[in-house]
Order: structure tokens, then sequence, then C-alpha cells
């Protein structure tokens, strides 16, 4: 993918353009993965902003989006090609009737019979895609060893009819929640780059591009409430993803200033597990709930 990016700082303001505010190391790596022609492999919790990412990419160099949802048993007839065998079966049935015997059967590989997933899509497309390998930490070590091929050569091997490659190298993101470790040889053939929390600055700078409606009192609010949540051991942390959607719901609520009504009605779209919201609600004084107290010692100031 040869895309004109003059430096990291050109490429930090275009992906602002399209309202994605990326710190300085995701940034280089992005930058050095277009100029290299290299994939990146992002890591980080849930809910930080590695799916974003690939999707502001794909609009920052004007290049479709192409996703591989990973799971676990994912495999080759999944992510990379499979054979039309109805379409198949029917051609060599057409020349048997035609008195043709079998000896039109190699004709059935041809790449009228090919289905191309993602990954053979990629090397295919033009203009070549943002090839999106979403949770690739969910499959197993079977599909890693075949993505070496694709991520090394950026070509894949069909043992019918040959190997393809990619007339536009494509760039392509991996992302990794590490629900398990991802092998070293994987990882030899990308880029890499940690995706973190963002600092209640950033995050509320990232809110007020998507809500810009909400008042600054309420973004700083919100944040440092946030930013207070992350800090206790939850199951699951509240990520940026959440911070938007939260951010979201109490525009739609016409919310000015944070209250533990407020937030107490509203939990549910920053922590997703029982256990998390009932540590939240659970009475800690005579008068004052858990929530009031963290809303105070969160610095927001409602009572």
């Amino acid at each position: 993918m040869n895309i004109s990016m003059a430096n990291v700082s050109q490429l930090v303001s275009r992906l602002a353009e399209v309202g994605y505010l990326a710190g300085p190391d995701l940034a280089m790596a992005a930058y050095l993965a277009l100029r290299l022609q290299r994939p990146l492999l992002l890591e980080g919790e849930p809910g930080v902003g590695k799916t974003a990412f690939a999707q502001a990419m794909s609009e920052t160099v004007g290049r479709p989006l192409l996703r591989l949802q990973c799971y676990y048993g994912i495999d080759l007839k999944s992510a990379v090609y499979d054979w039309n065998y109805a379409r198949q079966m029917l051609t060599i049935r057409m020349a048997e009737e035609r008195e043709e015997g079998h000896g039109k059967i190699q004709d059935v590989f041809g790449p009228e019979f090919l289905i191309a997933r993602p990954l053979l899509q990629a090397l295919t497309m033009k203009p070549a895609p943002v090839l999106l390998i979403d949770e690739v930490d969910r499959t197993d070590e079977a599909f890693e060893a075949l993505l070496l091929e694709f991520l090394g050569e950026y070509q894949v091997s069909i043992p019918e009819s040959g190997t393809v490659r990619a007339d536009e190298i494509p760039l392509v993101v991996l992302t990794s929640n590490r629900t398990r470790d991802v092998h070293d040889a994987l990882r030899r053939r990308c880029l890499y780059a940690w995706i973190g929390y963002p600092s209640p600055e950033r995050e509320r700078a990232i809110l007020a591009r998507r809500r810009p409606e909400l008042s600054e009192q309420l973004l700083m609010q919100m944040t440092a409430f946030v930013a207070r949540l992350r800090e206790e051991p939850l199951v699951k942390r509240p990520g940026l993803a959440e911070s938007i959607a939260w951010a979201e719901a109490l525009s739609v609520l016409g919310a000015k200033v944070l209250t533990p009504e407020v937030v107490e009605s509203t939990l549910g779209l920053l922590l997703k597990y029982y256990d998390d919201v009932e540590m939240l609600r659970r009475p800690v004084g005579r008068e004052m709930t858990s929530l009031e107290q963290w809303l105070h010692e969160s610095g927001t100031g409602a009572s």
C-alpha cells in the first residue's frame, strides 16, 4: 500500500480529522507500518480503541476496510478460501452427460470455482484494502501457523492451483486482547503497539469530539470517575468504548452534572458484570452510599 504520508505528524492530523486521537507510540507504529509495508499488531484491554483504529486508518488512507473476525476453530475455509463444491459437482455431471468423461475434472479447480475469504480477498482487491484481523488471540496455534505465510510474504498457497501473491500490499492490522499469548513467530512478522487506557485529558478530548454538546464540567466529572473506576479490581474495567457509550447516554438524558442517581441509573453502560455493579452500590456508611463516596473521591464535586 503506497500511501503518501510525509511524516508522523501528518498521520496524526489525518487520523484526528476522522475522529481518532492517536497517541505518539501508536502513531509512530502505524506510520512505519505504512512506509515499510509491514503488518501491525495491536494489543490492549478490550474497548481501548484497537478495532476503531483500523476503521480510522481505512478512512484516513481512503481504502476499503476488510474484516476477519477471529474465533476458536476458525480454519482455512473460513479465513482464506473454499471451493464451490455444488458448482464443481454440476460441472462434472454435465461433462459426463456430454460423454466427456472424467478428463475434465481438473477444470473444476479454476478461479471461477474459487470462493475467496478475507485473507485471499485482501491479496486480490484493487486498490489494496486495510485488512483487520480482529482478536487473533481467540484462535488456536494451528491458525496462527496458517497466518505466517500470509503475514511474512503477502501470499497464500492453494495446492490445487498454485500461489496467489499480492499485486498491491494491504495494510494489515491484527488485534489481541491477550486472552492468551500470541506466538513469537507471528509477533516477529509484525510491528507492535500497545494501546492502554487513555489519560483523563486525552479521554476528555475524545469524548468532546464525539459529543460536543456535553459541557466541559460534565466531561471532567465523567473522565475523573472512569479513571477512578479503572483503579479498582473489577472483573472488567471500563474501556474507552464504554466511556463513549456513557457519553451518548448522558447526552440523550440531558445530564448537566454527575449525581449518584444519574450514575446508578447508567452503570450498565460502564460495568458489564453483576459483581462490579454491586460493589459500587454497596453501602459504606450510615448515610453515604459508595457511589456518593466515589463521586467525591473522583473529585467530581457532585453530592
